[in-house]
Formats: C-alpha cells, sequence, structure tokens
C-alpha cells in the first residue's frame, strides 16, 4: 500500500498489486517487493508536473493592476498639466522667465504627484505582514496580503485543511463490543506510543483507549502465533493468539470479505451488507471484525463494524459560514471518493447540489464546465491537470481565486491562483516554492482571518490615497485658479517680475511631503471592524471607488474654494499680497493635517488611532512654528501674522473640517453595505 495523497490529494493509502505503478515521491505504508523503473525525467509523474509548473506564469495580484492602471492615469494628467503651465507661462512671461516658469511646473507636479504613496503603500503590506504572521500566516510575496481583500472563490483541499488530517473512529456497530475491541487491537501492527504505522491502524488503537482498554497489557497476555498480513488478493488481516491457554484468530478487513466468509446466515449478511454500503454512502471508511477459535479463520464468527473517517476541523464551519456572509464562495476540490467528498462538505457548511468528478470534467466543454462551475461546490477524483482547469475556469469568470494546497499536484493550481496558500505543516517543498502565503497550522481558518487582514489593508490604502488626492487636487485647483485670477487683474509678485502665485514652489513642497507623511502613515494601521459584513470588491473595480471619487472631488473643491475666498477677501481688508500669502500656507497646511480624520470615516467606522492624533497635532504645532520661528519664515518666504488672523484660520479650520466630516457621511452611500450581501454565487 502506498500513500500517494502528495501527488493524488487521495487521503487514503492505494492498494498496490503486481505489475501496479509506484510514483516517486509517495510513501509505502505497508508491504515490500522489488521495483522497475519505467519512466524518468518529464515522462514520470513529477517530472510531468515540473513542466506544467514551469509552463505557467504567475499573474498580478489587483492591488498591482489596480495601481498600474492608476498611476499611468494620474502620470498622464500631472504631465499634460504640467506642459499646460509652461505653455501658459511661456506665453505669458516670455521666453526670457522660462527657466522660473519650468520650475514651478515642476514644483506643482511633485506637489500633485502622491509621492509618498509607495512608502506608505510599503508600510501597510509589511504592517499586514506582521500581523498575518502573528495569525500564523507567512507572507511570501508582499502584494499577495492585499489580494487576499479581494478575493471571491476559495477553492480548498479537503485534507488537512477542511479535516484534520488523522483517521478517527466514528463509531462502532458491534454486538460483542468487548471481542470487537480485542480484535482492533491484536489485528493490529501499529505501534502506537511512536505513532509508526497505518493510521488506520492508529485510530483503532487511540480509539480502544479511549474505550478504557489497557492495550499493552492485552498484547502482552495475548501473544501472536502466527500473523497473515493484508493482501489485496484476500483484503483482510489475520493474525492468530494465544488466549488464555487457546489459540483463537482475529480478522480485520473488508465487509464484502469478512461477512460472506462468517457463519452467519443469508439473511443475516444481507443485513449487515446493506449497513456497510449505508456507511460508506455517508463517507465512512467501513472496516470489518471477525473473530474464530482455530488458527485458519476458515469460518469466523462476524463481530461487527467499524466506521472511521477524518473528522473536521471544528473551527471550519463557522469559518465558512463567515466566509459566504463576506460574499466569499467555498469550493472544495479533493483526490477523494465523491461520498467522502460530499459527506465531508454537509459536515463543515458547504450544501453541494452534486459532485463532479475529474472524468465528468474530461467530458465537458469549456462552455459546460463554466456552466457546471456556476453551481457545482465540491469537486472529487481531481488530477492536477482538472485543479489546473477549474483555477483557470473560475479566473476567465473574472473570479479573484485563492487555491490552498499541500502536495505536488498542488502546485500547478496554486502558481496560477490570484493568491496561492500553502500547508506549512505537511505541505511539500514544491507546493510552498510557488505559493504567496504558508499556513503555519494548515487551518482553514486561519485563510478567512488573512482575508479580512487583506480587506483592512486595502481599506486603509484607500483612506490614504483619499487624504493624498483630497489636497494634491485642491493645490491644483487653487495654483490654476490663482493664476488665472492673478493675469485678469493684472497682480504682480511683490518682486514686480511675474504674475502672483498663491504659493511658491517651496511652500507647495513643504505641504506635499510634511503635512502628507506622516498623517498618511498613521493612516496605515488603522483596524476597521466590520469588514467581513461586506461582499468582495468586484473584480474589475479601480483602485478607489465612487465614494471616494466623490469624496476626493468635494473636499478638494471646498478647500481650493477656502483658499481662493481668502486670496479675494483678504485685500479688499487692507492686507499685503505677503500676509495672504502666508495666512493661505497656513490655511492648506493645517487643513491638509486635519483631513485625515474625515477621509478615514467613509464606509466602516475605525477604531481609535492614537498615532494619528500624535501625527496631526504635532504637524499642526509644526505649522504654526513656521510663522512664529524666524528661520522657518525665512526658509518658507512667510511673513509674521497678529492675533485676529490666526484665529480667523482656526475658526475657518473648523467650520471647513465640521463640513468635511458631513461630505464624509454623505458620500457613505456609494459604499458597500451588509444590507445589500452579493452573492457568493
Amino acid at each position: 500500500m502506498a500513500d500517494e495523497s502528495i501527488l493524488t490529494g487521495e487521503s487514503l493509502a492505494i492498494e498496490k498489486d503486481l505489475e501496479s505503478e509506484l510514483l516517486s515521491g509517495t510513501l509505502l505504508v505497508r508491504g515490500k517487493g522489488y521495483l522497475e523503473v519505467a519512466r524518468t525525467g518529464p515522462s514520470s509523474t513529477m517530472g510531468r508536473l515540473a513542466v506544467m509548473i514551469g509552463s505557467i506564469e504567475m499573474g498580478k495580484t489587483p492591488l498591482e493592476r489596480r495601481l498600474g492602471v492608476f498611476g499611468n492615469q494620474v502620470a498622464i494628467a500631472i504631465l499634460a498639466l504640467g506642459l499646460f503651465l509652461t505653455i501658459g507661462g511661456v506665453a505669458v512671461e516670455g521666453i526670457g522667465r522660462l527657466g522660473q516658469v519650468v520650475l514651478f511646473s515642476v514644483a506643482l507636479a511633485v506637489a500633485a504627484v502622491p509621492e509618498g504613496l509607495p512608502a506608505v503603500l510599503t508600510l501597510t503590506l509589511a504592517l499586514g505582514v506582521e500581523r498575518l504572521a502573528a495569525r500564523k500566516a507567512i507572507v511570501r510575496r508582499l502584494s499577495a496580503v492585499e489580494a487576499l481583500g479581494s478575493v471571491t472563490v476559495i477553492a480548498t483541499d479537503k485534507t488537512g485543511t477542511l479535516t484534520e488530517n488523522r483517521m478517527f473512529v466514528r463509531s462502532i456497530d458491534a454486538p460483542d463490543e468487548t471481542r470487537a475491541l480485542a480484535a482492533m487491537v491484536l489485528a493490529n501492527d501499529a505501534e502506537r506510543d511512536k505513532r509508526i504505522g497505518d493510521p488506520l491502524e492508529l485510530a483503532l488503537l487511540d480509539h480502544a483507549v479511549a474505550q478504557g482498554l489497557d492495550t499493552e497489557k492485552l498484547v502482552a497476555e495475548s501473544p501472536r502465533c502466527a500473523i497473515e498480513p493484508f493482501d489485496s488478493a484476500t483484503r483482510f488481516m489475520a493474525v492468530t493468539v494465544t488466549e488464555r491457554g487457546r489459540r483463537v484468530s482475529y480478522l480485520k478487513g473488508a465487509p464484502e470479505v469478512l461477512i460472506a466468509r462468517s457463519t452467519m446466515s443469508k439473511r443475516e449478511q444481507e443485513v449487515w451488507s446493506n449497513k456497510a454500503l449505508a456507511e460508506a454512502r455517508k463517507g465512512n471508511r467501513v472496516l470489518a471484525l471477525a473473530w474464530c477459535e482455530d488458527e485458519h479463520g476458515s469460518a469466523p464468527v462476524f463481530l461487527g463494524l467499524v466506521m472511521l473517517w477524518d473528522p473536521p476541523r471544528p473551527e471550519v464551519p463557522d469559518a465558512i459560514a463567515r466566509a459566504t456572509a463576506a460574499g466569499i464562495r467555498v469550493v472544495m476540490i479533493t483526490g477523494d471518493h465523491p461520498a467522502t467528498a460530499e459527506a465531508v462538505a454537509l459536515s463543515v457548511g458547504l450544501r453541494p447540489t452534486r459532485v463532479l468528478t475529474g472524468e465528468d470534467m474530461d467530458r465537458l466543454s469549456p462552455e459546460a464546465l463554466r456552466d457546471a462551475v456556476r453551481e457545482i461546490d465540491v469537486f472529487a477524483r481531481v488530477a492536477p491537470e482538472h485543479k489546473l482547469r477549474l483555477v483557470e475556469t473560475l479566473k476567465d469568470m473574472g473570479e479573484i481565486v485563492a487555491v490552498t494546497g499541500d502536495g505536488v499536484n498542488d502546485a500547478p493550481a496554486l502558481k496560477r491562483s490570484d493568491v496561492g496558500v500553502a500547508m506549512g505543516l505537511r505541505g511539500s517543498d514544491v507546493s510552498r516554492e510557488v505559493s504567496d502565503i504558508v499556513l503555519l497550522d494548515d487551518n482553514f481558518a486561519t485563510i478567512v482571518a488573512a482575508i479580512e487582514e487583506g480587506r483592512n489593508i486595502y481599506e486603509n490604502i484607500q483612506k490614504f490615497i483619499r487624504f493624498l488626492f483630497s489636497t494634491n487636487l485642491a493645490l491644483i485647483a487653487l495654483i490654476v485658479i490663482g493664476l488665472a485670477m492673478a493675469f485678469l487683474l493684472g497682480l504682480k509678485d511683490p518682486s514686480g517680475a511675474t504674475f502672483l502665485l498663491p504659493l511658491t514652489a517651496v511652500q507647495l513642497l513643504w505641504i506635499n511631503v510634511v503635512a502628507d507623511g506622516p498623517p498618511a502613515l498613521a493612516l496605515a494601521i488603522d483596524r476597521n471592524p466590520g469588514l467581513m459584513a461586506r461582499p468582495p470588491r468586484p473584480a474589475g473595480s479601480g483602485l478607489l471607488d465612487s465614494a471616494s471619487l466623490r469624496f476626493i472631488a468635494v473636499s478638494a473643491a471646498l478647500k481650493a474654494g477656502v483658499g481662493i475666498g481668502i486670496l479675494v477677501v483678504m485685500p479688499w481688508h487692507g492686507y499685503g499680497m505677503e500676509q495672504t500669502r502666508t495666512t493661505l500656507f497656513l490655511y492648506e497646511s493645517i487643513m491638509q493635517l486635519v483631513f485625515a480624520y474625515p477621509c478615514r470615516r467613509i464606509g466602516a467606522v475605525p477604531l481609535p488611532n492614537v498615532w494619528l492624533h500624535i501625527a496631526v497635532g504635532s504637524g499642526v504645532a509644526l505649522q504654526v512654528l513656521t510663522v512664529l520661528l524666524p528661520p522657518l519664515r525665512a526658509l518658507l518666504g512667510l511673513v509674521p501674522l497678529d492675533l485676529p488672523i490666526l484665529i480667523l484660520i482656526a475658526v475657518t479650520v473648523l467650520a471647513t473640517w465640521a463640513l468635511a466630516e458631513a461630505i464624509g457621511r454623505m458620500t457613505q452611500s456609494g459604499r458597500y453595505h451588509p444590507e445589500q450581501p452579493r452573492s457568493p454565487r
């Protein structure tokens, strides 16, 4: 018998007859013999899988795709803006001012570019990696952390992920249970203390001990006289022992064999055969027991049936329920028998309409398979090629697929998926090498926890993009409108050399770097409860959802509008242009800081963030110091402001902040809500 689970996913050992093929990499469970090497290299099973894995290219994660599109859009917009300002500036100021015009255009472009985004994004993902490690999930590919939050389908293995990967005696149907327990212990070659032997036989010993039987004492009091090992031809094992001075035999094997050999009547044999068949349909591995008072076992007395199976992990049903509530579809793909797969699926909360096997898949066209995959959640007796085809079909349907696996047979599907999740305890080196995430506890519930972490990361990414772009867009609008006003009104810079700029290049860079950076980093550690009550984001959605875009547009218009108001109102009240520019700089820089609060409340209300309070508070203090300290005033080209203007700035900031909070709450209507779940189909 050979354990082929690493290559086929079949959890039970496979019987091998003469001329049967033994696959390299599998484990011998029972028996011995000579073998002849028939195929090597790419012709072997392991080699064929290696060729298949090598031909698969790893695709980009959803975040990488969205960032690529978003980055191209931002780059094109900023290049167009810079070119427009350069051409317009030269047309107005003349070619002699080309250097100053280009310098300002570059400064505005730098202010518009969220150059802090890569640093904040990396920090956010790194913090996610740390939190996932604490939850026993090791990340091998940084961008895969966020990709978990986009997952719409989890294609999970059964053995060891949904189940405990150990045989367990579910029940015994035996009239003479004492004699049945003796048969389980004596017709057994496993060593329980060393955990050596067939997993099935270890399960029998564990059950006997759980029933209070002293197995070591029983074996010592009943020494073996003879043994007939299990053979695929006879399909049972027989052991003769000396019991209380007489020789008796105990038999263990296939129900159909021992029932037919027993001394029962035909009617009784039919009853027990029907029981065995019914238990097998429930997904149990059924074993028969018998004994007789001779050494040959020719007419044994039937003792009963033992039902064994690999029990589901206790936390899996709740994890699947959480995934389903979050709009994530769970699909089981296993190499086990269809009846076993269906029974396990029912026990963990899946409700399969029917089970599709690998042979069934071979007969389906691509269109028919797509139709079947939409409705079927359990796939059994699948080969590596079938698993890979299922993943490709799901991806073609627009799903974001996470695949779990532990064997070499899972490696192609792991590599082809959007997020490959390998098992760390029992996984093969090949599966871990091609995966994005490795689970240290081989637990399905850990996958669901990792998806929640991925959603939290994406929520934070949207927050600091909203935060950065709301002010960047406001500064662009402020500069463009301010320049147009200066041109129309003939307003010149205090030096008289160029038209009046609302803010200088140095002031723009200060706001963009000093005011943006710390709050954006603090937003990266936000915690957002309730994310698993939402459905996944659509696969084709952009980096920012409609609510975020509305918030950026409205809040940018608000800040730019107030800034333009400052440019218009202050000169009317007799203030000079330097005081007006200083007031505008102080308002815009402080508003950038406090806007970190409304931008984080679109959608789920986050938990309190002490680091954000520190970043905003220290940032506001620093902005005030730019007006109070002469070295900073000189660096930024500012002038002192009197107390009434400072009070006016504070009142304006608070009023704008309150209005922004109201805008943020209104834009929540565009977000997903728990009462509008997305069907996991």
